[in-house]
């Protein structure tokens, strides 16, 4: 009896140990709201030219962050190496549909390493610059609400199948992080390749950051966001080019940021995106929120003659009220002015646009937001 307890302890003991070496958790976010814009193309004229643009009210999904349930574990494989897993999927909470294509982890699906030498990670994941965009931009902020400016340049989060990417450990406030994605297309390996990386400074009060991304075409381009194109890109040849740098800067209460992207479609058009914006803490559970964007556009490609340049100016206000660490509040708003044929609100399905290429758009979303 006293060797059966002795084994039952030593058991125990060990299972202890075991647990403490590994975890996995549970993680998510749930957010929705009521939404309005105007000057939407209205469905029973859609393919008739009316340039009269119809106004829609909806609950909308994902406006300030894009809800999800993920799962991430580590296991410690002792010498200071460790296992590391991440599995995310986006959903839409007003129809509990997938975020984006149909499949399951769409988010986020990779394992690795991880160790005094940063992280190695495989599979599907985001680039550094979506990083970035979280932490040192308008994204943190207002997130997915912000729409058209930062999609372009990757700062709301688009994903690289297929690839391996490294993380560095963090040298003092440096971090610095490389993705790569394989085309996998026998025979033609740089066809739907892609590849980017950045640094960033980020310690006390100041953090600024730079990051480039590239892809190519192909049959199963590791980019699963590709740009608009005026005219489809030929298997092999780059259609993406986009850098992006920025700061932000903790002063008192108020968190103040600015930043700069290029986006390059070669032999297309080049885009540059300019941002300047603030998170004023009036209190601890209440921030106001501002941001302005202005993007120009020049376009090299088949414009038909229009020797134009296209550009859109777009402003946001918000407040957001934090009823507990995990769960707040938002009203969110934004107007957005364009002009010469430039795509105004959601890059999908613009804003009509006039006979002279102007167009505006007025969205606002109120609505809440839980994490878990």
């Amino acid at each position: 009896m006293k060797k059966s307890l002795i084994a039952l302890a030593a058991l125990g003991a060990i299972a202890g140990a075991a647990q403490a070496q590994s975890s996995v958790t549970i993680y998510g976010t749930v957010d929705a709201g009521v939404t309005f814009s105007n000057n939407n193309v209205p469905a029973s004229n859609a393919d008739t030219g009316n340039r009269l643009g119809g106004s829609k009210f909806g609950v909308g999904s994902g406006n300030i962050d894009t809800s999800r349930i993920g799962f991430k574990g580590v296991e410690d494989l002792g010498g200071g190496l460790k296992a590391l897993f991440q599995l995310e999927a986006g959903f839409n909470t007003d129809t509990g549909g997938f975020e984006q294509d149909k499949s399951l982890f769409n988010r986020k699906s990779v394992v690795g390493l991880g160790g005094n030498f940063g992280s190695v990670l495989l599979g599907r994941q985001s680039d550094v610059l979506d990083d970035y965009g979280h932490q040192y931009t308008s994204v943190k902020d207002f997130g997915n609400f912000v729409g058209s400016p930062h999609v372009g340049d990757r700062l709301e989060g688009s994903r690289t199948q297929n690839s391996i990417r490294y993380n560095s450990p963090n040298f003092s406030g440096v971090t610095a992080s490389a993705i790569y994605g394989f085309g996998e297309e026998a025979g033609a390996n740089s066809n739907g390749q892609a590849f980017g990386g950045g640094v960033a400074y980020d310690n006390g009060p100041l953090g600024a950051y730079l990051g480039y991304y590239q892809s190519k075409a192909g049959k199963n381009s590791a980019d699963t966001a590709p740009l608009f194109q005026l005219n489809p890109v030929a298997e092999g040849n780059t259609m993406n080019k986009t850098f992006s740098l920025g700061a932000s800067y903790q002063a008192g209460p108020a968190r103040l940021y600015g930043n700069w992207s290029r986006i390059n479609v070669p032999e297309q058009y080049k885009q540059n995106i300019f941002e300047l914006g603030t998170d004023y803490a009036l209190t601890a559970p209440l921030h106001l929120l501002a941001s302005v964007q202005h993007t120009q556009y020049s376009q090299t490609g088949n414009t038909g003659g229009n020797n134009s340049k296209p550009q859109v100016t777009q402003a946001n206000l918000g407040v957001d009220y934090y009823l507990s660490k995990r769960t707040d509040l938002y009203t969110l708003a934004s107007y957005a002015k364009g002009k010469n044929g430039a795509p105004v609100g959601d890059i999908s399905a613009p804003a009509v646009q006039g006979e002279t290429g102007k167009s505006n758009q007025t969205a606002v979303a109120v609505g809440i937001r839980h994490k878990f």
